[in-house]
């Protein structure tokens, strides 16, 4: 019988769900009677390992190529992830996204994962591509992202001018394709239920219940009183 249930998240900064999928949970979360006995540890992974950018780089070009479809599929595509973010309160700008490698901010990552800091700093790395049209390779803005959630210059700088959690972000997507994960964001549940994909707030809670109570977790603190109160994967975003 353990106190604490368990979300590890794997999630890769360039993907739009992943930071919906993000605000879902945490609605679910809000509403789940023992969330202050969840641990969530998001994991490193990544739709495109490979992707050099250049200055020329146009979003909707690149969905179009990338997947084999016209740029009327890809902007409709990219419209239709706006509508749903702002459902869960976010705020999407891909006309000044500026695409990147995310592997320098997933060793970041690794680095805040050390100080329990890495959920503040992936909201920021979601924010920054997603919402405010930031490089999110640029190693000033890692730095200065870094520094904004509370980790020390000093560390920022020794991560980001080596190669330091690079084995740690590999090993996380290795771990990805051995448990068959197809897609981002993928949430595992006490190592013992997975939930694919941005789902709905209400899918979230009923997962949460059943976890809870097959599980027989138990709060880590005694309430007195209460009141009642979609993803992306290497061949495109559904």
């Amino acid at each position: 019988m353990e106190n604490t249930l368990k979300i590890q998240i794997w999630s890769d900064i360039m993907c739009p769900y992943c930071y919906i999928g993000k605000r879902r949970i945490e609605g679910a979360l809000a509403q789940f009677e023992h969330k202050d006995a969840v641990e969530i540890e998001w994991k490193s992974f990544q739709l495109d390992a490979n992707f050099i950018a250049s200055e020329d780089d146009d979003m909707v070009e690149h969905l179009a190529t990338k997947y084999q479809k016209d740029r009327q599929w890809a902007q409709e595509m990219m419209d239709s992830m706006t509508e749903n973010a702002k459902n869960s309160g976010l705020d999407f700008h891909f006309e000044k996204a500026i695409m990147a490698n995310s592997f320098n901010a997933h060793r970041l990552l690794h680095l805040a994962k050390k100080y329990n800091l890495s959920n503040e700093l992936e909201e920021l790395l979601f924010k920054a591509y997603l919402t405010d049209g930031r490089n999110v390779n640029d190693l000033a803005t890692l730095s200065e992202l870094g520094l904004q959630v509370g980790l020390e210059i000093k560390e920022i700088e020794a991560v980001l001018q080596s190669n330091a959690y690079a084995k740690e972000v590999k090993e996380d997507i290795t771990e990805a394709q051995e448990i068959g994960v197809q897609g981002v964001p993928f949430f595992v549940l006490d190592n013992k239920y997975a939930v694919s994909g941005a789902q709905h707030v209400e899918t979230f809670i009923k997962t949460l219940e059943k976890v809870w109570e097959e599980g027989k977790f138990k709060s880590k603190v005694t309430i007195l009183e209460t009141k009642d109160g979609d993803s992306c994967g290497i061949d495109g975003c559904n």
